[in-house]
């Protein structure tokens, strides 16, 4: 964009509209022209100041709600890194020449995040529309109309105002029982492989994008684990649903199929069967301790990563097919074995890990592999939590995020 010539301070200055941009704990980090003399204050009065201490609600009103809605609405945008429209506000702005004195506004707000590389959201960008003149009567007959529509308008946006938090409520009621079946769900790995394998659910910021992760362990004879993740289509209590009917029936599949390609054929066929399950990726890998190798095979999954024990990572993409119910007809899968020495590691992921908006997602292998190469001696505990803090977004991550590490 730099080479492009064109000026973005400038382009923010002159937009016509007003626009203020805050750091995620509501201080102003710049406004533009339009903003300043919508608002009456200069930039110098903005920036580096408390939101709502440079724009408190009008303490005169006792049913004054602006303050309280604008501060849900950045905070739910900074928390979730989605953008919120609200509804019409009215928000009474004190006269900055006549302390105590309150001006009767109105807007209509909209909030935007934007955000870092790392997917985090760096700023919020806060666009506001007066419309106090449309709202404002102005005598005589006009002025009844004017008053009715300022009632209707008014009313009409509280009401919106009310009904979205009810959603919100209820949605945040959706997550809470769906994150709950989720851990009820999800095995924790501490009877598989004597304190080698180390497991993390990461759930996504978002009301509504958790629950369709899902990992699996499973102790086979003749000393062989039996590795899974995979990641359903959907979110909420829906995909936690079909995510605990497929867990459980590769978990079934995989003890007596002859390898991880026909428990995977086994699933696929299920899954036909399983509304909401069509186009479920999944990716499975059996440890064989006494052979030292890796057996695996992967419905549309992304490819496990095995950490050599030179620390170099070989990403294990030689038997990747489609994902589950997505050919009419059955085919059955590929299936390829790799070996490995004592000291390797295996990380078996879901796309939450890896994935960016706007980014390739190779880049987000390599930041995989490189994060495993320079842990690479670290215990699947350490390496698990190396793993969290370098490639998940400080704040959450938009998609939920499973993982599992065996130290082989």
């Amino acid at each position: 964009m730099r080479d492009s010539g064109i000026d973005y301070e400038q382009v923010f200055q002159a937009l016509p509209g007003s626009v203020a941009l805050l750091r995620p704990d509501l201080v102003y980090a710049d406004a533009n022209e339009a903003f300043c003399q919508m608002s009456g204050r200069t930039r110098e009065q903005l920036v580096g100041r408390y939101l709502f201490d440079v724009f408190p609600d009008n303490p005169n009103d006792d049913g004054a709600t602006g303050m309280r809605n604008l501060e849900r609405s950045l905070r739910r945008v900074a928390a979730t890194g989605e953008r919120d429209a609200m509804a019409l506000q009215r928000y009474d702005v004190e006269y900055p020449d006549r302390p105590g004195q309150w001006d009767e506004r109105y807007w209509s707000p909209v909030n935007a995040p934007i955000l870092g590389p790392d997917g985090s959201v760096v700023l919020l960008l806060h666009r506001v529309e007066e419309v106090t003149e449309l709202i404002r009567a102005k005598g005589g007959r006009d002025g009844d109309r004017a008053r009715v529509l300022e009632a209707e308008l008014y009313t009409r946006a509280r009401e919106l105002q009310e009904v979205n938090e009810r959603l919100r409520q209820a949605h945040a009621r959706e997550r809470e029982v769906a994150l709950t079946l989720q851990a009820a769900m999800l095995p924790m790995p501490e009877s598989v492989g004597s304190g080698r394998a180390a497991v993390r659910y990461r759930p996504a910021v978002g009301t509504l994008n958790v629950c369709g992760d899902w990992y699996d362990l499973v102790e086979l004879p003749r000393d062989r684990l039996a590795v899974a993740v995979g990641d359903v289509v959907g979110h909420g209590l829906h995909a936690a649903g079909v995510m605990g009917q497929l867990r459980s029936a590769l978990s079934a599949a995989v003890r007596v199929a002859d390898g991880p390609a026909a428990a995977l054929d086994a699933l696929g066929l299920y899954a036909r069967s399983v509304e909401g399950a069509e186009s479920t990726t999944a990716a499975l890998a059996v440890i064989d301790h006494d052979r030292h190798t890796v057996t695996y095979s992967s419905a549309g999954h992304l490819p496990p990563a095995l950490l050599h024990a030179d620390a170099t990572v070989e990403f294990l993409d030689d038997a990747t097919d489609p994902p589950l119910g997505a050919r009419l007809v059955h085919t059955p899968r590929p299936q390829a074995e790799t070996a490995f020495e004592d000291g390797a590691a295996l990380v078996l992921y879901t796309d939450g890990l890896v994935e960016r908006r706007s980014e390739d997602i190779d880049t987000g292998l390599t930041r995989l592999a490189d994060c495993l190469t320079r842990n690479a001696s670290a215990g699947a505990e350490r390496l698990a939590d190396a793993v969290l803090a370098e490639l998940i977004p400080r704040g959450g991550n938009s998609d939920d995020t499973a993982f599992v590490i065996i130290r082989l």
